[in-house]
């Protein structure tokens, strides 16, 4: 098929490309953080980051053993909590452009020799197919645990976590390869192999592992075949068309096509953008609801979405128009207190929630925390970013109080603070302190903003 030929007929261009995306690591000009406060936040992030790593042989956690990996794994967040190697976490941070060129190579070398092998079944009656990305991996033994609940190889995969591994991790694979390549300019690790399979082969097979739509290459999920659709929301029921992960995709295949491009592939990079385009047109009408906020799914969950919505708008997705008309309902919402607490950002809008017990639609976890109407710093940068379209010194608002936050709650001021958490709510209730995308994503953003 002549991708390019029909993508030309049918669609209009992506304006952008993958490098474009996400990736400075200057100050812009007119930024939307002062100098003390990007100066503040770098070296935090910096902190935290270097917090996060587990070194050869380190124990931080009594139950899960040494990392015994023989490399510098970095996980989740410092302290104690999640210890073990997070693809997702890992891969959303390194924009930071605080993991060493060294760490990237094991890591990402890492993640794709645990790369499923075969399609199986566990032992709970979920299946694994042949290319799926681990959730994340342990540090004692190397295994990978594809399902989120467990740190158990034997015991991962129950229904209640999906019938298949989250959707996400195949696409931030591909992320680590590009961003690793972009970042290095050595193009000769795709061609390494891995278990007798080429890192590119293992790249391309990762990105085709998710149930899409013929049409429009749209991730899908069922009720009776159900995956995850995006880690920071694992504990929800999201089913049907689903648009988080549709954003990752979008994203990845305009990363594998300028891979592609790099190895003077022309087809294969042409294939890619086609993909990507298709996503691109297809996103806004399958979810966009009348006041411009992107809805999580076409089915269960179906909810305005507030971290699809910035990332849409972030990985420039939307159209002008599309991007002003949100732009400017964001706005509105932060205004008048639906939208965020010190900075922090809720999954869902306080005015969407789906009733007086519960943020989402189906959740395990209650209302007002964790996922389930808690505020993370994860998505405050693209929250920034969008609302910046229309209202640069709005954004700059929400940015400081994001800043002023983690001033406030320090970790370093002592044991008794735990700034960046995960997540918190104005309840007292809090959750997993020195989180890592809790400063690495916002700074990512915050530096690609710039005044109109």
């Amino acid at each position: 098929m002549n991708f390019k030929k029909k993508a030309t007929l049918t669609l209009f261009s992506i304006a952008i490309t993958a490098s474009s995306i996400g990736q400075s690591v200057s100050t812009p000009k007119n930024p939307v953080l002062s100098d003390e406060d990007f100066k503040f936040l770098e070296t935090l992030t910096e902190t935290i980051i270097d917090s996060s790593r587990i070194y050869p042989g380190q124990k931080v956690a009594d139950q899960m053993g040494n990392n015994n990996t023989g490399i510098v794994l970095v996980k989740p967040g410092g302290r104690g909590s999640y210890p073990a190697f997070w693809i997702r976490d890992y891969a959303m941070s390194l924009e930071s452009g605080f993991i060493t060129k060294e760490e990237q190579r094991n890591m990402l070398m890492l993640t794709a020799s645990t790369q499923a092998d075969r399609t199986w079944i566990t032992k709970n009656g979920s299946m694994i197919p042949l290319g799926a990305i681990a959730d994340h991996i342990r540090m004692d033994d190397s295994l990978p645990i594809y399902f989120p609940g467990t740190y158990s190889f034997e015991e991962q995969g129950t229904p209640v976590f999906g019938m298949t591994p989250p959707y996400g991790d195949q696409f931030f694979f591909v992320h680590m390869a590009h961003y690793y390549v972009g970042t290095t300019t050595d193009l000769s690790i795709l061609d390494k192999e891995i278990n007798g399979l080429r890192l590119i082969d293992r790249l391309e097979i990762a990105f085709n592992v998710l149930p899409s739509r013929l049409d429009n290459h749209i991730v899908t999920t069922t009720d009776h075949f159900r995956g995850i659709d995006f880690g920071f929301r694992d504990v929800m029921t999201i089913t049907g068309d689903l648009c988080y992960p549709s954003i990752l995709k979008f994203k990845a295949a305009l990363e594998l096509s300028e891979l592609y491009e790099k190895r003077n592939n022309q087809e294969k990079a042409e294939k890619y953008r086609f993909i990507a385009a298709k996503i691109k047109e297809a996103i806004p009408l399958l979810f966009m609801d009348s006041r411009g906020m992107l809805k999580a799914s076409n089915d269960k969950g179906s909810q305005a979405d507030v971290w699809s919505t910035a990332l849409a708008i972030y990985y420039n997705i939307l159209s002008n128009e599309e991007t002003e008309k949100t732009s400017r309902f964001l706005s509105q919402t932060y205004e008048n207190g639906y939208l965020s607490y010190k900075g922090n950002i809720r999954h869902i809008l306080t005015t969407d929630d789906f009733s007086d017990s519960t943020a989402w639609e189906f959740s395990l976890a209650k209302k007002n925390t964790y996922q389930n109407g808690a505020y993370w710093g994860t998505p405050t940068g693209w929250v920034c970013y969008a609302i910046a379209k229309t209202n640069f010194k709005l954004a700059q608002k929400l940015a400081k109080e994001f800043i002023d936050d983690l001033r406030e709650n320090d970790f370093r001021k002592g044991l008794e603070y735990g700034a960046p958490y995960e997540c918190f709510h104005p309840s007292g209730h809090k959750q997993n302190p020195l989180y890592m995308t809790t400063v690495s994503c916002p700074l990512a953003a915050f530096r690609a903003i710039e005044k109109p």
